[in-house]
């Protein structure tokens, strides 16, 4: 049972369960599905305005705004390691080509939509326009998954390919940041965020190394790990959550700022990595923490998001499809490209140039930010709906992988 569990877990296969019984219950009873989403936890709520200018919590809103906060958290720590760490994988010549096919990953399907949409009429760009972003994300446990599959665990197009997504994710956020707040910008609370994270990194992190320098039992560093773990960066947490909230950006975001500030071991062992769990640092020690509890909230995430009635699909759906199915391998492998051969930064060895193009099929399941994205970009009704269906289906990623990969005699590399 335990194994079941945790290969449900370190895929992200609850996930799927969420948005399949989303998928048959919207069909079977639709009213009854949406009086469901729409549940009221909390009537008038005293912390800000939650939902359409009201203080109501729903349970749409605790999943999607509340707790989904704690998901890109743990996508944010794998991004700050990346960049911060000595053997990051953000860092240097080697993340170059990776990076540089990342844009091609965004602009690809960016410009695969919009043009499209321009060719559907200017009434059909103006109804779909805001969802540009949608086709860019890139679901790293699902292309993990399947990049296993198709190419092995030891096959260095993976490591490849979770380099690209986690510059992805990155992207992604600084997307949702920019250009999908939930609501009237107020800037000057993101000093609030700003200032719940310096604090608690000089009170809590700084400060006891500082005291600790000369000591090899580091005793106050020990104390504040000790006595007070987690704590007062979940303090921070709640109190640049509500910043963000009041600030007009997505409150989902909100941890963001406090994930640099946390202290944290001076290597990864990468995502997914098992040996992670043993590192005794506080970032990695939340992280472990919060794997299963996240995993419940991304299954009720697919519950709440995935819940789109087979009717509802229409032009937002196959411009979605298109910018993942086409845009993504087709910008991944032109960009990669040009980084491996006109700038001569190469690619790993024992992997091929055409394997680009494989690493873009399997880079278009798009998936849980997809969704997300979805859900902000529009305004609940039929647009919405339509572009999650787009989402939904990026799932035909996986299998036009495994027929690209065999097409293309993909020699697959076990660990």
């Amino acid at each position: 049972m335990y194994r079941v569990w945790s290969f449900l877990t370190d895929y992200s296969l609850l996930l799927i369960f969420g948005a399949v019984i989303a998928l048959i219950w919207a069909n079977l009873d639709a009213d009854s599905y949406h009086h469901f989403i729409a549940f009221v936890i909390w009537d008038h709520a005293p912390i800000g305005h939650l939902h359409d200018g009201h203080r109501t919590l729903t349970l749409h809103y605790l999943v999607n705004d509340v707790l989904m906060a704690l998901f890109f958290a743990i996508a944010a720590k794998e991004v700050w390691e990346a960049v911060i760490l000595g053997n990051g994988s953000l860092r240097g010549k080697k993340a170059a080509t990776p990076l540089i096919a990342t844009a091609g990953g965004m602009l690809g399907p960016i410009s695969v939509y919009l043009g499209l949409a321009l060719l559907m009429g200017s009434d059909t760009y103006s109804a779909v326009a805001n969802g540009w972003a949608i086709p860019t994300a890139t679901d790293i446990a699902f292309s993990y998954l399947v990049g296993r599959i198709v190419f092995g665990a030891g096959h260095p197009a993976v490591r490849f390919l979770l380099l690209l997504a986690i510059a992805d994710d990155a992207a992604g956020l600084i997307i949702l940041a920019i250009f999908y707040p939930s609501g009237d910008l107020a800037p000057s609370w993101l000093l609030v965020s700003l200032g719940a994270s310096v604090a608690v990194f000089v009170l809590f992190n700084w400060l006891p190394r500082t005291m600790d320098r000369g000591k090899q039992d580091r005793p106050n560093s020990t104390w504040v790990r000790k006595a007070l773990s987690f704590w007062p960066y979940a303090l921070a947490g709640c109190v640049s959550w509500y910043a963000f909230m009041r600030s007009g950006l997505h409150p989902a975001l909100g941890l963001l700022p406090i994930i640099p500030a946390i202290p944290h071991a001076d290597r990864a062992f990468g995502i997914f990595s098992a040996a992670e769990q043993y590192l005794g640092d506080v970032l990695n020690m939340m992280e472990h923490a919060l794997k299963h509890p996240v995993e419940v909230i991304l299954f009720f995430f697919g519950l709440l998001n995935a819940g789109v009635e087979f009717s509802s699909m229409g032009d937002a759906t196959w411009l979605v499809l298109a910018g993942l199915l086409i845009g993504k391998p087709v910008g991944i492998f032109l960009f990669g490209w040009v980084a491996a051969v006109p700038m001569r930064l190469g690619i790993p060895q024992a992997m091929r140039l055409v394997d680009l193009g494989v690493i873009g099929c399997v880079a278009g399941i798009g998936f849980t930010v997809s969704l997300f994205v979805a859900s902000v970009a529009f305004d609940t009704g039929p647009v919405q709906d339509a572009a999650k269906m787009g989402a939904l289906f990026s799932f035909t990623a996986a299998i036009v992988s495994i027929m690209v990969g065999k097409l293309t005699r993909v020699q697959k590399q076990a660990l």
